[in-house]
């Protein structure tokens, strides 16, 4: 079995970062900055610590994103090519049909 190493545990295990992703966090407006979204955030580094260690704690190497936003870079830098987009489009055509949106009423209100 492969071990997975991660070069960024002991830069997020510091109270150092705690500090750090607040900061972040605040600057992107507790949001994520690719699509938006609110709730459960992560703090991603842009460069990565394992290629550049010395932008570990540096805030302008650092992003706000949610867990899909940050999910999706992680397979990509990890050697997952991105989702074609033609097979995008079918994921979202069999969501939408799994999930359809109510319809609206073509009775007139009494």
């Amino acid at each position: 079995m492969k071990k997975y190493d991660r070069y960024s545990a002991q830069v997020i295990s510091s109270p150092r970062w705690k500090v750090v992703r607040l900061l972040a966090k605040r600057r992107d407006g507790f949001q994520c900055v690719k699509c938006g979204a609110a709730g459960r955030l992560e703090v991603d580094h842009i460069k990565s610590v394992r290629l550049a260690p010395d932008l570990a704690f540096d805030l302008a190497n650092l992003q706000t994103l949610c867990k899909p936003c940050h999910s999706a870079k992680t397979k990509i830098e990890v050697g997952f090519a991105p989702i074609d987009p033609r097979r995008q489009e079918w994921r979202d055509f069999v969501r939408a049909l799994a999930h359809p949106k109510p319809k609206e009423s073509l009775c007139l209100p009494l």
